[in-house]
């Protein structure tokens, strides 16, 4: 079986299914959480991450790779083991991280394409990109992100909503 099919087992209750995703990623999760959870945290995060697969089979869409989505659910666990523990601070968050791509040419042909689109939010100490990173990379609220920046909510929601349009175009025109 495929991802794209195990994940469907799991949607259906199958936790062979997820024993075999987790067979198949843990490894490559591991290492990747590594970076961006202290040593001690990486099993925590990787089995919330799990749990994450299990509740969140249901939804999953096939519309990239499934380590894709899988590398976003452990970010999401990642930062969020870091805010309990106050230490959001401690641990320099990738600013592109391609999702699981098996080949390295692949992989910094990915980064490169996403640096170029997240150019088009303007330069990284900009607050549309302090805004970007906090939303998307740090996974944090919009009322979080709002309090941080110093704005109003709706700003902040109306800004995700055209940096979102903005990537997906500046994407799509870099083929990815």
């Amino acid at each position: 079986m495929d991802d794209e099919e195990l994940i469907a087992a799991v949607a259906g209750g199958d936790g062979g299914a997820l024993r075999e995703l987790y067979l198949r990623h843990a490894g490559w999760l591991c290492a990747r959480l590594n970076r961006l959870v202290p040593f001690d945290a990486v099993e925590d995060v990787l089995q919330e991450t799990f749990v994450g697969v299990w509740q969140g089979a249901g939804r999953y869409r096939p519309q990239g790779r499934a380590g894709g989505w899988m590398w976003g659910i452990a970010v999401r666990q990642a930062a969020l083991w870091l805010r309990r523990n106050n230490r959001t601070g401690e641990v320099a968050w990738p600013e592109v991280e391609p999702a699981g791509a098996d080949n390295p040419e692949e992989v910094a042909l990915a980064r490169v394409e996403l640096e170029r689109a997240l150019a088009t939010l303007g330069p990284a100490a900009s607050v549309r990109r302090r805004m970007w990173r906090l939303l998307f990379v740090e996974d944090r609220s919009e009322t979080e992100v709002a309090a941080r920046l110093d704005m109003a909510r709706g700003t902040v929601k109306s800004g995700a909503h055209r940096m979102r349009q903005a990537l997906r175009a500046a994407l799509s025109r870099e083929g990815m």
